[in-house]
Formats: C-alpha cells, sequence, structure tokens
C-alpha cells in the first residue's frame, strides 16, 4: 500500500453551469465563482492534511467539469484507461486528461470506438472486483471491455434513477470488503449483487443521498464528505472511521462532490492491495 496517496484536481477557475447535461444542473441558477473556490481549497488542504500528495491539472477556458477529474479515467497501475464521454460538451476534456497523463508516466488505453466510459465516476474497485455503473453514462459493454484488458473481474450495476447517473454518486468502497451506499440509485438485482459480494454495506438515507454524502474521498480510515450528511457520518464513526466533512454545495448544482472532484493516482483505498501487482501491466 502506498504510504503517501496521490490526488490529481484540477482548479476550478473556468467552472459554471454552461449547459445541463444532469438534473442536477440548471443554467438559471449558475454557480458562485468566489465561493467554488474557497470549497475547493478547502476540500483541497483537508487532503493535504490527511497526508495526500495533490497534483493539479491546469484549468482550461470553455471545459467548466475538467473540474471533475474522477471522470478523466480509470487509473490501475501505470495505466490509464481514458474515458469516452457520452456527451459532446465534455469530450473536448479527453486531450487534456490523456496528454497529463503521459506527462506523467502512464501509459494511456483507449476503448474502441462505439462506446461510452466516464471513468472513475462510473468504475471503483472494491477488493478484488471492479464495479462498474451503466445506463446513463457509461455501458455495460465498455465496462467488460475494460475486464478483459487488465485481467479484473467486472460486476455491472444498472443505475435507474437519473440524479446518481455515475456510480459514484450512490457507491463508494471504504475497504477492500465494506462500502457505503444508497439503495435507491440501483434495481433489485443490482442492490442484491452488493449485498452479496460486499461485506459490510453501510446504507445512506435518500435525503442524504441527495446531499451528496456517497460522493466522499476515503484515505486510510478517514472518510472526507459533504458537510450535509450528519447521519452517515455517525454511521460511519460507529464502524470505526474518521469524518471530515466540508462544504461543497456549489459543485453539487452540477451534480459532484468531494470524489467527482478528485482521483486517486495510486489507485483507490479499496484497491490498495491491487497496486504491487497492477505495476506489472504498465
Amino acid at each position: 500500500m502506498a504510504t503517501t496517496p496521490r490526488i490529481l484536481m484540477c482548479p476550478p477557475e473556468h467552472y459554471r453551469i454552461d449547459y445541463e447535461i444532469n438534473p442536477w444542473m440548471n443554467r438559471l441558477v449558475g454557480t458562485d465563482q468566489e465561493r467554488s473556490a474557497e470549497q475547493w481549497s478547502a476540500l483541497h488542504d483537508i487532503l493535504v492534511d490527511l497526508g495526500a500528495t495533490i497534483e493539479r491539472l491546469e484549468a482550461v477556458a470553455g471545459l467548466p467539469d475538467l473540474v471533475f477529474t474522477a471522470n478523466a479515467g480509470l487509473i490501475y497501475g501505470r495505466l490509464f484507461v481514458s474515458s469516452r464521454f457520452r456527451h459532446g460538451v465534455r469530450q473536448g476534456e479527453t486531450p487534456y486528461f490523456e496528454d497529463w497523463a503521459k506527462m506523467h508516466g502512464f501509459e494511456v488505453v483507449t476503448l474502441p470506438s462505439g462506446g461510452y466510459f466516464e471513468g472513475a465516476g462510473d468504475a471503483l474497485f472494491c477488493g478484488e472486483t471492479l464495479f462498474a455503473g451503466y445506463r446513463f453514462r457509461s455501458d455495460a459493454r465498455s465496462h467488460q471491455w475494460i475486464g478483459d484488458r487488465l485481467g479484473v473481474q467486472v460486476l455491472p450495476l444498472e443505475l435507474v434513477d437519473p440524479r446518481f447517473y455515475h456510480l459514484d454518486t450512490c457507491f463508494c468502497p471504504l475497504a477492500e470488503d465494506a462500502a457505503i451506499y444508497y439503495p435507491g440509485a440501483f434495481d433489485d438485482y443490482g442492490r442484491s449483487v452488493l449485498k452479496d459480494r460486499v461485506g459490510t454495506l453501510i446504507e445512506v438515507s435518500a435525503d442524504e443521498a441527495t446531499s451528496f454524502s456517497c460522493n466522499a474521498v476515503v484515505v486510510g480510515r478517514t472518510v472526507v464528505l459533504n458537510a450535509e450528511t450528519p447521519k452517515l457520518s455517525r454511521a460511519l464513526v460507529e464502524a470505526g472511521y474518521s469524518v471530515r466533512p466540508t462544504s461543497l454545495t456549489e459543485f453539487i448544482k452540477a451534480g459532484g462532490s468531494a470524489k467527482c472532484l478528485t482521483l486517486r493516482l495510486d489507485g483507490e483505498e479499496a484497491a490498495a492491495w491491487r497496486r504491487n501487482a497492477a505495476e506489472t501491466l504498465a
């Protein structure tokens, strides 16, 4: 396990609501630039305080969602599986993410044409298994291709509520056999898969799910999440985790929170066991 987590973030210099591609986005509401910067900096500082090294991707005018680096791709050892965005307004982000990955020593893997895949937003390791959300942004065929390429088991989970359009909005691995999740985002089959394959599941209530409580960053035994989640915070403390709440309301306006704003470059905490083996794939 890496002793110093490495996380990619992009400052919100050009973050704003320029279009509407999920139920949270409303151009008439917009965002507060000063508050966005304050909230992003607070998250950044918490992660640094927890021992993380933050790598920065330069913001680009005209790409307001570049700030959501979790969607850049999937990291597996020294491989960077690049996203193929469904919406044209986000497709311009891909060259910047790929260039950054190449410059920092990753081998960039691109999917065959015709499929969609939105990175760590829809693909999260929990132990040996890659759990993969599909329907709204990514498709199951792309996930299976990635599983074959990496040589890992993939379990596709259909998302049924458009408010939870990425897997990381409703599911967050905590450790190799533990996770938090919002049951209402999945169909009956998906819920049964999670209950069968994840030993410890902490259920999130409907009201806190819409505060993006599942969209959290896990560093060791500390969970960093949006501040408006008192019930989940208590449950996590009871389960032996520390909680670092921080307000991320400006980013929820676009359908994102702590996890969306970060990409673990050394592998998620729940996939720590895979890191050394994964290095041989690069």
